[in-house]
């Protein structure tokens, strides 16, 4: 089975969903991060002020942040290799990074907080 990694920008909290105005995307990715844990899949976030030392450890996003400073994150790796940078992968991005169908993304039909789709279906 893969791995996904994701090396986030610096936020308040582990999964930056605190404070007033909770950022949608942050939470699509916890939604859908939480729901693959479920299902077996081994996905984990690093969040630069509560992991500095993943990033540290880990000499591709360690360099790249060094010469590309924070704009640069989130960088999103499978088994050891860099599959995106500067933004949060979508759904269907995940999928194909991992092989998993897009149901191991949500528990349920129209899982709201997982979807990444505009009309506001998920999980098929």
């Amino acid at each position: 089975m893969k791995k996904m990694y994701i090396y986030e920008p610096a936020m308040c909290c582990s999964t930056g969903l605190c404070g007033v105005s909770v950022n949608p995307e942050l939470l699509r990715i916890s939604t859908v991060f939480n729901h693959l844990v479920q299902n077996g899949i081994e996905v984990t976030r690093y969040n630069l002020s509560s992991s500095p030392r993943a990033f540290m450890n880990n000499r591709a996003v360690h360099q790249i942040v060094k010469s590309k400073g924070v704009k640069a994150l989130p960088i999103t790796i499978v088994d050891d290799q860099i599959v995106k940078m500067e933004a949060y992968p979508t759904n269907e991005e995940i999928a194909r990074f991992l092989e998993v169908t897009e149901d191991y993304l949500c528990m349920e039909v129209n899982d709201v907080a997982a979807c990444d789709c505009k009309d506001g279906r998920c999980c098929k």
